[in-house]
């Protein structure tokens, strides 16, 4: 398990670094000269790249948020003209502006309308 390691001269915290010389990793300071070597020999990074299509992160009292703006847009499962939105909140370079709306009245969450149907999909 990983965990923090703080120089025993400053006080500073301790970065794994490789230690060409010895062929090692220690835990080196960046302040002073004092490192320490790593009893843990696995350090790696893990990058995920999960590639998803836009959905809908819906909280079951969304539509009774202050903080959210309204619009007047008709619900398409109930017929009601309020609903609050917010943005996608994906992390994705790519990513577009996505508006995604749920009724005051019914919780129904759906995109804006206007968008063509195949570029997202809809959770209900």
């Amino acid at each position: 398990m990983a965990s923090l390691h703080f120089c025993q001269e400053c006080n500073n915290l301790l970065y794994p670094k490789a230690d060409q010389q010895r062929r090692i990793m220690v835990y080196a300071c960046r302040i002073c000269a004092y490192d320490e070597i790593g009893e843990n020999k696995c350090v790696y990074r893990n990058d995920l790249l999960t590639v998803t299509k836009e959905q809908v992160g819906v909280t079951t009292d969304l539509m009774n948020d202050p903080t959210l703006a309204h619009a007047n847009i008709q619900c398409p499962s109930c017929g009601h003209d309020d609903a609050v939105y917010f943005q996608d909140q994906s992390k994705r370079k790519e990513t577009r502006m996505i508006l995604f709306f749920v009724c005051t009245k019914c919780n129904h969450s759906f995109t804006d309308p206007t968008l063509p149907k195949q570029e997202f999909d809809q959770q209900d």
